[in-house]
C-alpha cells in the first residue's frame, strides 16, 4: 500500500514560530508511517451539550483513512450519531518522550461503513495488526466480536498535524481538500 495514495497528496506548511530554527517539514509520507503503526489512538467526540469526550482505542490505517470500530451504546457512538466531526491523536516512537517520536493528529468526519467487503477487509487488517485476539466476524453491516456487535467507521483526514519531538523540534499541518 503507497503511504500517499495518488491524487490525495496534502498541502504541507511548516509552522515555522513553532519549530525550531532549521526544521523542516514533516512529510506526509512519515505521518502515514506512524498512523500505520501506531497502536493506541485517542479519540475526541463533541457530546450533544458541546462537552468534549476522549477515550483510547484501537485504529487501523488502510486505503488513505484511520477506521475503528465501538459498540452502538457507547458514548463516542452516540456523540457519532448527533456530529461526526472528530479528532483521532497518537503518538510514534517515543510515545511520551519529550525529545523523540512524532505525534499526528488527523481531523475529519466518522462516516459509518456497511459494506461487508469492505468490512471483511478491515476485520482482517485488525488481525494482521492487533493479533488473533481482536478478530471480528462481519455480520449485517457491522463487526461481531467478543463484546458483541460493533460500528465500523472510516475517518478520511481533512486536516492533519504533525509534531515532530527530537534535537529538532517541528510543526507540521498537512490540509486535504478543503481542509482549513
Amino acid at each position: 500500500m503507497p503511504a500517499v495514495e495518488p491524487g490525495n497528496e496534502p498541502v504541507t506548511d511548516l509552522a515555522a514560530d513553532y519549530s525550531s530554527e532549521g526544521a523542516a517539514a514533516t512529510g506526509w509520507s512519515a505521518a502515514v508511517g506512524g498512523l500505520t503503526e501506531a497502536e493506541i489512538f485517542w479519540l475526541t467526540t463533541v457530546r450533544p451539550d458541546g462537552r468534549p469526550h476522549v477515550t483510547p482505542l484501537l485504529a487501523v490505517w488502510s486505503d488513505g483513512a484511520l477506521h475503528f470500530c465501538t459498540g452502538p451504546g457507547e458514548r463516542k457512538a452516540k456523540n457519532l450519531e448527533t456530529n461526526t466531526h472528530c479528532v483521532l491523536t497518537t503518538s510514534t516512537a517515543g510515545g511520551n518522550d519529550l525529545h523523540a517520536g512524532l505525534d499526528v493528529v488527523v481531523e475529519g468526519e466518522a462516516v459509518r461503513l456497511r459494506d461487508e467487503a469492505e468490512l471483511h477487509r478491515l476485520a482482517a487488517r485488525y488481525v494482521e495488526k492487533y493479533g488473533g485476539d481482536w478478530h471480528f466476524d462481519v455480520r449485517d453491516g457491522d463487526f461481531q466480536g467478543q463484546g458483541g456487535r460493533a460500528l465500523v467507521f472510516r475517518v478520511e483526514p481533512v486536516t492533519a498535524f504533525g509534531f515532530g519531538r527530537g534535537e529538532i523540534y517541528s510543526q507540521t499541518r498537512w490540509r486535504f481538500d478543503g481542509g482549513a
